[in-house]
């Protein structure tokens, strides 16, 4: 069934699909988004990718890197917020706009016991609410954070591809003050400590504070979701969810302030009909051929003027 469909990858400042653009999944080349509470830099990558755009690599270099061999995908961001966010408030995850309650498959609760205890202890949310959600406190989900150093304000984005791991994948520290700033609050160097010395209290949450002017870069990725199957491969269990899917539907991952609701950016993966890509190419093909100067000079054949049009 997962070959009658192709993915898409979309991202912008807000939940509007109308502020996104197309992800070049593998690509080098990052999607710049710039929203009201922050600018960011996002590339995504998918092992053995097969979507949209078409011609898009089936894999990257990425994934050759020691830690990444056995990932199946990652969403990496470098971001300059522009005004502070408590450390408390800033979560990652995923939310939808409807409900999915009658189409969460068999074995949901189950796989999601393991996500919480293999994978991620401070996901938390509510997969029945009318507007489901699943967040984690950045501090503890992300997978990877380098801390880097206050940017020009006047040009933040010129500073997001700074730092010695930007053309490679990011590793965990800091760079120009932000390794300082790190142990200044006790923050651990391994990734793995970080994550789990953010769970320990909720002081240590109350303590971070996401510095407005200042660069962060950031990694979130794993070896169980293959978005090729779009199932979930957790150890000892798997869980299939195509099936429960009807027609076009999305996973969307969210970096926001829960506490105002304000969003940072969203990235989008939609699950597409093959037929319904190659049919909607197909009208842009023929719309296209029927405004082209050919098919307009071959239109005109046979047109044979009246005296009026010659005055």
């Amino acid at each position: 069934m997962a070959d009658k469909y192709l993915l898409r990858v979309t991202a912008g400042p807000s939940y509007d699909p109308s502020s996104h653009h197309e992800v070049a999944v593998n690509s080098d080349n990052p999607t710049k988004i710039q929203s009201p509470l922050c600018d960011a830099n996002i590339s995504v990558r998918i092992q053995n990718y097969r979507g949209l755009p078409h011609g898009s690599p089936t894999t990257s270099s990425y994934f050759s890197h020691p830690p990444h061999t056995h990932d199946q995908y990652s969403i990496s961001f470098s971001f300059v917020p522009h005004r502070a966010i408590a450390g408390k408030t800033l979560v990652f995850g995923n939310d939808f706009d409807h409900p999915i309650r009658d189409r969460i498959p068999p074995g949901f609760n189950a796989a999601f016991r393991i996500v919480k205890w293999a994978i991620d202890p401070g996901l938390d949310g509510d997969v029945y609410a009318d507007k489901p959600y699943l967040y984690g406190n950045a501090l503890s989900s992300i997978n990877v954070l380098s801390v880097g150093p206050k940017v020009d304000e006047k040009d933040p984005v010129a500073d997001l591809t700074s730092g010695p791991d930007h053309d490679e994948a990011i590793t965990e520290g800091g760079f120009e003050g932000g390794q300082e700033l790190r142990e200044s609050q006790g923050i651990p160097g391994n990734a793995a400590a970080r994550q789990k010395w953010f769970l320990g209290g909720h002081d240590r949450l109350e303590k971070w504070e996401w510095e407005a002017g200042r660069l962060y870069k950031a990694d979130f990725f794993n070896p169980y979701l293959d978005f090729n199957e779009f199932a979930l491969k957790l150890p000892g269990f798997s869980l299939k969810v195509l099936g429960y899917l009807g027609g076009e539907d999305y996973l969307r991952y969210v970096l926001k302030d829960k506490d105002t609701g304000e969003v940072l950016f969203v990235v989008v993966f939609t699950l597409l009909p093959k037929e319904q890509v190659e049919g909607e190419a197909a009208e842009a093909a023929e719309a296209a051929d029927s405004h082209h100067p050919a098919a307009a000079k071959s239109g005109g054949q046979g047109f044979e003027p009246k005296a009026d049009d010659l005055d």
